[in-house]
């Protein structure tokens, strides 16, 4: 489990499996830890590498406020430290953000770049003000929290559909640190560098075929913002899947189509 002072800061990262080289970002509050699942799925078919990062997990929580220049820095630096060239490249939601920022910082290091439940900001949309739920008492914070993270998820809904439940209590409590703490000083800071994220004008920039993935339900990343996307960006090609933000959990086939079109 390597730790390198990279960019500044020691940053904690992992590397998993064989194959064609994949770099991973992660989405809002999310460690290696929480993704490690997933991680290691990826690490069946590709040479994977994942850090936590800036303020979250094992990596360091510096002062901010932080940018997203710097959390695609961040992976910059640990790219060149891995003495990667190409390789192609995977986001989910806050890190389909950094993704971006990345790719059109560095177009011509990324092969194939993938985008799922994200947004370009902008002109293209913005995803929910995640940073605004934690102004709101708890019960007004349980309910939006489920509906944005699928529009059907009413208390309805969810009672005549059990597997929706079971997906539901599977995300419930996963994320937030002890309240005071330098932790959830840290999710502060990623949450405040992610409403100011915009990288709409650049998107042109991104050289790579590119996969964009969205949840029709998906209340965080709304489908109108990924149709923005695919327009924006050349080469691209847009996946609609029956879900919500977390429709790679909930639609079978979208994983599957991920991993053909990362392998090329």
């Amino acid at each position: 489990m390597p730790t390198e002072h990279l960019n500044g800061i020691d940053l904690h990262w992992e590397q998993a499996g064989e194959g064609p080289r994949l770099l991973m970002f992660n989405g809002s509050g999310s460690t290696i830890d929480r993704m490690r699942p997933l991680f290691e799925a990826l690490g069946t078919q590709f040479d994977v590498v994942l850090h936590d990062q800036r303020g979250l997990g094992r990596t360091e929580i510096p002062a901010g406020p932080y940018s997203m220049k710097e959390y695609a820095a961040d992976a910059i630096a640990l790219v060149d430290f891995l003495g990667w060239d190409t390789f192609n490249v995977i986001g989910i939601s806050f890190g389909g953000m950094v993704a971006q920022e990345f790719a059109v910082t560095v177009p011509q290091r990324v092969e194939r770049l993938a985008l799922l439940c994200t947004s370009p900001g902008g002109a293209g949309g913005s995803s929910y003000p995640l940073h605004e739920l934690r102004s709101m008492d708890e019960s007004e914070r349980a309910g939006i929290s489920m509906t944005i993270m699928d529009t059907r998820f009413t208390p309805e809904w969810l009672a005549a559909h059990p597997e929706d439940q079971l997906f539901v209590d599977g995300i419930s409590g996963q994320y937030g640190a002890k309240p005071g703490s330098e932790a959830e000083r840290g999710e502060i800071e990623q949450l405040n560098a992610r409403s100011i994220h915009d990288v709409w004008d650049r998107l042109g920039r991104i050289t790579s075929p590119t996969f964009i993935g969205a949840g029709r339900y998906d209340g965080i990343a709304p489908l109108s913002n990924s149709e923005a996307m695919a327009e924006q960006i050349p080469n691209a090609e847009l996946h609609v899947y029956e879900g919500g933000h977390g429709f790679f959990a909930q639609d079978a086939t979208a994983f599957t189509d991920v991993f053909k079109f990362l392998a090329g």
